[in-house]
């Protein structure tokens, strides 16, 4: 394991979170989508359920979008100014089915600050490791959703299994027609 369980899930959720804005289909369109996207990841934690959390969860997600685009200078500077803005305190605790992690911030803070937080620490690891790198652009050429390449090689390309697929059938059908026109 490259990184401890709550960063990889922070990666992961930064990753998700940025996705919900990119291409052409806004994924957070209303509060209800908001809902959604914090159970499925299972934020705790007190909510708002209105319209500025959602706001502010989206501004928070075009922030967090532009450290798969920074070197580790600039991405340092955009962690510090995350965690100074939600007042960072790291602090130990345990909640549901999960054992001891950090969280940085109490459970009554607005959630934009909370996921911030959470982001900004995952990426804080990933800076100080050096492995700024591991931030990636689907190579689909159709696709821009980002992900983290947390294989053991660095070898991931895809977000996901059907941008692999979609792109390895494709390569795959051209193999095929050019062994058919050689014949």
């Amino acid at each position: 394991m490259l990184f401890a369980h709550d960063t990889e899930v922070g990666l992961a959720g930064a990753a998700a979170l940025v996705n919900t804005g990119r291409g052409d289909t806004e994924r957070l369109p209303d509060v209800a989508a908001l809902d959604r996207f914090v159970a499925a990841w299972e934020w705790s934690g007190s909510r708002t359920h209105d319209q500025a959390e959602l706001d502010a969860v989206r501004r928070l997600r075009g922030r967090l979008g532009q450290l798969w685009e920074m070197d580790a200078d600039e991405a340092a500077a955009l962690v510090n100014a995350l965690l100074r803005e939600a007042g960072a305190l790291p602090q130990l605790v345990k909640h549901g089915g999960w054992d001891y992690h950090l969280h940085a911030t109490s459970p009554e803070a607005p959630l934009a600050h909370r996921m911030a937080v959470e982001h900004a620490m995952a990426f804080a690891d990933v800076i100080r490791t050096g492995q700024l790198r591991r931030l990636r652009v689907c190579a689909a050429h159709d696709c821009d959703n980002v992900h983290v390449d947390l294989s053991k090689n660095r070898s991931r390309r895809f977000c996901g299994t059907a941008c692999a697929n979609r792109v390895n059938v494709a390569a795959y059908r051209t193999r095929r027609a050019g062994l058919r026109a050689t014949r």
